[in-house]
């Protein structure tokens, strides 16, 4: 059988290909050492996406789980959201003391994940390490096939939690579109929305984990091409998804509103809220919301970041650029985009006109995520280089005010910032640039640029 490989221990998750990283091997000894993190005799749920060998993972994952002496509850195909959901509610009695969800998400269909819940709290970061280092120790461990379960129904007390939640929009007129990416949104959303009586059109809707449409991946312009054609054919609003509905793109005529934004739109029905946004957001957004009587916090990109975040602070409502939207105020504290359109549509319906919301904000120049290209050893590196060469910025950097470092690098400056940071999941920084002048938005990328480049040409010449 194969080696354990240590790179699918990711930040947030575990991410690999199916087969070559993620194998009978690896998700049995996944399975069976998350089952002793749990505990014996305890309660774990599973759930997983549309991807064709996610069903394959669930039995492995159960042979694990099995084998460290826990009890086993299979919900099926789920979202994601529906998968903490689970985390909340009995099943004849039984509560759950973790959840795992078994998707790839937005990644190619070669791969899958896990994305695991203990004690409803995220289980990351230096866990996730640490599982592995125990994992690749104990590789040599032989677990037998045991797939025994309980199926549960998650998604039926979801479903009525939300009709029960948004009845008060039964009925509403605003034409709906809606792009599914041949996730697995539509295990619900359909459901929801028929029981609310609403006017809606559904794209790519049946799960398919080939994603024979589009990549779903809503944060990438081309893949909201047919969405935005229905849209403007016969639509007053429209939503597409991620493959695991976990993040959502929200579209009018006029604008694709951006995670930050969404924030700024949702804390228009909340008092004197606590809102978290990552490094990424614009600083439109964490401005505005303090003007209007807001208390903002700046934090890490990455949902179970996030999520930690929001249980230490209190805090209503979190959100990332790339539609990752977390609601504590009426709900439950986790990134659900099924939960999302629907208060957005609750916006609508109390008279919020959202493209007017947008314009009404001060304009600022904003890149989109740029990538630079790295290696997984020296990513780091280059952070802690370029953090260096700030404590003396370079005369080529327009003035300095301050640095943020709690993810990455963001340099403020006059005019805008600059941010540099290294992603958790991929062998890249990450960069993004945003001004209240256009010219000054250019400026600011090509100085920090040339920052970024004379960094990697310090640590590569120290390899």
């Amino acid at each position: 059988m194969s080696s354990i490989t240590k790179s699918i221990f990711r930040e947030y998750d575990i991410r690999g290909i199916y087969q070559k990283e993620l194998n009978e091997k690896s998700v049995k000894l996944i399975g069976y050492h998350l089952g002793q993190k749990v505990g014996g005799d305890k309660v774990v749920a599973i759930g997983y996406d549309a991807r064709s060998h996610s069903p394959q993972l669930r039995d492995y994952l159960a042979s694990g789980l099995n084998a460290a002496g826990c009890k086993v509850l299979d919900m099926g195909m789920v979202a994601t959201p529906v998968n903490y959901f689970s985390n909340y509610v009995e099943f004849d009695g039984i509560t759950t003391d973790a959840s795992i969800m078994i998707t790839g998400s937005h990644n190619p269909s070669e791969y899958n994940g896990f994305k695991i819940t203990m004690d409803k709290s995220p289980f990351f970061g230096d866990d996730i390490y640490s599982l592995g280092d125990e994992i690749v120790a104990d590789s040599g461990r032989v677990i037998p096939d045991d797939t025994s379960k309980i199926d549960i129904d998650v998604k039926g007390p979801y479903i009525g939690y939300m009709i029960h939640s948004f009845d008060h929009l039964k009925g509403m007129n605003s034409k709906i579109v809606i792009d599914g990416g041949n996730g697995v949104v539509d295990t619900v959303i359909t459901d929801i929305f028929d029981a609310l009586e609403f006017n809606y059109q559904g794209l790519y809707m049946e799960p398919d984990g080939t994603f024979p449409n589009h990549h779903p991946d809503p944060s990438v312009e081309k893949n909201l091409v047919d969405v935005k054609e229905a849209l403007e054919k016969d639509g007053d609003i429209a939503f597409a998804y991620d493959g695991d509905a976990d993040r959502i793109a929200v579209l009018t005529h006029k604008h694709n509103i951006k995670g930050d934004q969404m924030a700024l739109l949702y804390a228009m029905k909340m008092e004197n809220p606590t809102i978290i946004g990552e490094v990424k957001c614009s600083q439109v957004m964490y401005d505005e919301l303090e003007r209007r009587g807001a208390k903002t916090i700046m934090y890490k990109t990455g949902h179970s970041n996030l999520k930690v975040k929001m249980r230490e602070t209190g805090a209503d409502l979190a959100c990332e650029v790339s539609g990752h939207i977390f609601f504590k105020h009426r709900y439950l504290g986790y990134d659900d985009a099924i939960y999302a359109t629907l208060r957005m549509l609750e916006l609508i319906h109390d008279g919020i006109n959202l493209d007017d919301e947008i314009d009404r904000l001060p304009q600022v120049f904003s890149t989109e995520e740029i990538k630079v290209e790295t290696t997984e050893s020296e990513k780091f590196l280059i952070i802690d280089r370029v953090k260096e060469m700030l404590q003396n910025p370079p005369s080529y950097l327009p003035k300095v005010i301050s640095i943020i470092d709690i993810d990455g690098v963001r340099i403020e400056f006059e005019h805008g910032w600059g941010l540099v940071r290294a992603s958790n999941t991929t062998p890249v920084l990450v960069t993004r640039f945003e001004s209240t002048d256009e010219k000054l938005s250019k400026e600011y990328e090509e100085s920090i640029n040339r920052l970024i480049k004379e960094a990697k040409e310090s640590v590569s010449a120290a390899q």
